[in-house]
């Protein structure tokens, strides 16, 4: 199964406009999501760290360990995401391995560019 099949069949379409925020640093957060058109920035401290595309999965953190939103994410053109709640997630770690092992992928991969991001602030 392709790991963009898994949201599929989900209902619940996030439709958010050009230049608006999905959410924003700082906002509580309690569902993660996953990009299924258009594109859009993750932003942390004003800085671009990542640029979403298709498939790409934004707010799992919330689901890990709740807390507020770590980043925003502004969309560059009119978006649609899938919003994934506590349980539709459990259900997908539970039911599809591959799931959980791609969002620690994600995970890891923002770590790692956060750290780049911010080494720069910490030698100055």
């Amino acid at each position: 199964m392709v790991f963009f099949d898994l949201f599929s069949q989900n209902p619940d379409i996030v439709l958010i406009k050009a230049g608006t925020s999905l959410f924003a640093e700082g906002d509580a957060g309690q569902r993660m999501f996953v990009l299924i058109a258009g594109r859009a920035d993750v932003v942390v401290a004003g800085r671009i760290l990542e640029r979403l595309a298709h498939g790409s999965i934004v707010g799992e953190m919330d689901l890990l360990a709740p807390g507020r939103r770590s980043a925003s994410v502004i969309a560059q053109t009119d978006c649609q995401f899938v919003a994934i709640d506590e349980q539709r997630f459990q259900y997908l770690v539970q039911q599809t391995p591959y799931f959980a092992i791609q969002v620690l992928r994600v995970l890891a991969e923002r770590l790692r560019a956060t750290d780049k991001l911010l080494m720069p602030m910490a030698s100055a």
